[in-house]
């Protein structure tokens, strides 16, 4: 993160209505904001998950999804993606899908530090390893996805409130992730199209 990166305010529609330094956005009364979760898998339909860096203001040392993150103000959805995976796991993304348009989410840590974010969700399909960056990701992990969602759903595995969030609605989309139909970008939320 630079010292001046700005995150995207959106309103309960998902019209933008400012910006906000990301630096000291997250905190009691975190405002609703722009982001993204992607899930990266490989050609057997693998999900690559990821342990949050243990520095990180929200989740520190939580296992979740491939990568998270926030467009910045003007960036469209999918560079924001392809950035984000760059910077924290060294991939090279050739397509990014967009998959659930409209997810949001609102948790609360037990420090009191609130995530509230208007998330859509994409899926990233490569053919690389990861090279985590330690800045961001302490650890990375391949789970066949029956393997993970199953987890998820039956709460045997611990994972980001976000994900626990996004999981049954991916499983809705299908039993092989490689599979899912890509959503309209029409139905993004305005401040993310």
């Amino acid at each position: 993160m630079t010292p001046h990166e700005h995150v995207v305010l959106v309103d309960s529609e998902g019209n933008a209505i400012g910006t906000a330094p990301k630096a000291v956005v997250h905190g009691p009364d975190t405002p609703l904001h722009l982001a993204f979760s992607s899930y990266v898998f490989d050609r057997q339909g693998r999900v690559l998950l990821t342990r949050r860096a243990s520095h990180k203001i929200t989740w520190p040392d939580v296992w979740t999804n491939s990568c998270c993150g926030h467009p910045l103000p003007g960036e469209p959805m999918p560079e924001a993606v392809t950035r984000r995976l760059s910077h924290e796991l060294g991939l090279r993304v050739a397509k990014v899908d967009l998959l659930l348009p409209r997810f949001s989410y609102r948790a609360v840590m037990d420090s009191g530090i609130v995530e509230h974010e208007l998330c859509p969700v994409y899926r990233v399909v490569v053919a690389d390893d990861a090279v985590p960056n330690p800045d961001e990701v302490g650890e990375v992990r391949w789970m066949p996805w029956k393997e993970f969602s199953d987890g998820v759903l039956g709460r045997s595995l611990e994972i980001s409130p976000w994900c626990r969030e996004q999981v049954p609605q991916l499983v809705g989309l299908g039993a092989d992730p490689l599979d899912w139909p890509v959503a309209d970008p029409a139905a993004l939320p305005a401040a993310a199209r």
